[in-house]
């Protein structure tokens, strides 16, 4: 059963959380997806705080149950609570509350509970962790369907200047995930999704299979671009920042064929 867990564990990893919320942004609900990324952003800065605050073994770092290297290598640093868990609620839990349809909550749901199933099958996670993580992920994606992270004025680039700034005290050392957390809050933060999603199956067809390119092309580039230099909290934020910036700005510059500009005053 071990590589069926792997498989259903690995769908709580960033690659699959950046796809699953580019393509809500551009086909369904691009206000929606900036909202979620920025409550994505925050559960993910408090989870890693917790993470490393509390500083708790996993169950096969403490020698209570055996993993294998496989499983280890999903579940790296301490336990509580569940990023698996935790960010895949956030995630499926936030889309449900916004789209709001009973077949979303159910498939969600699913998917979230197998999720979180698959880190205690696989011996990376405790009860408690997996608990914890799960209702962190359902406050903020009630977060994410209830707020609506307005941008008046200035605050549109003070909060992110904000954000990021933090990184800047960052000591060295500092787990990678503050700075990826800050980066997507501060990215989402800024942005401003003003377009409609195509209505035909050809243009959400281009720009699902364009957009995503495009988007690993930034990320796995700017990961070769940046080395040596990528370690260093505030680049590593940036990277982020910027890979959001492309997937809800540029990409819709790009392909504004399929994704037409509207008028809207935030």
């Amino acid at each position: 059963m071990e590589p069926f867990w792997l498989a259903v564990t690995n769908l709580g990893r960033d690659e699959v959380f950046i796809v699953v919320l580019a393509l809500y942004t551009w086909l369904v609900n691009p206000w929606g997806g900036r909202n979620l990324g920025v409550a994505f952003g925050l559960s993910y800065l408090v989870n890693t705080a917790l993470k490393f605050g509390f500083d708790l073994p996993r169950p096969y770092q403490d020698g209570s149950a055996v993993a294998s290297a496989a499983a280890q290598a999903t579940g790296q640093g301490p336990g509580l609570p569940s990023g698996h868990s935790q960010m895949s609620a956030t995630l499926w839990g936030g889309i449900a509350a916004q789209v709001g349809r009973p077949g979303l909550w159910l498939a969600a749901a699913l998917l979230v509970g197998l999720i979180a199933l698959s880190r205690l099958a696989l011996n990376v996670h405790y009860p408690s962790d997996v608990l914890v993580g799960l209702g962190l992920g359902a406050a903020f994606a009630w977060l994410a369907a209830q707020g609506h992270f307005a941008q008046p004025g200035a605050a549109r680039w003070v909060i992110p200047a904000l954000l990021l700034a933090v990184t800047l005290l960052l000591p060295a050392g500092t787990p990678r995930e503050y700075a990826v957390a800050l980066g997507l809050a501060a990215g989402f933060w800024f942005v401003r999704p003003t377009y409609q999603p195509p209505r035909d199956w050809t243009g959400r067809a281009m720009v699902a299979g364009l957009g995503l390119v495009l988007v690993f092309a930034v990320h796995f580039g700017l990961a070769a671009g940046l080395a040596g230099l990528g370690d260093l909290p505030l680049v590593r934020a940036l990277r982020y920042a910027v890979l959001v910036w492309v997937a809800a700005e540029g990409v819709p510059l790009l392909l504004r064929r399929w994704l037409r500009r509207e008028q809207r005053g935030v």
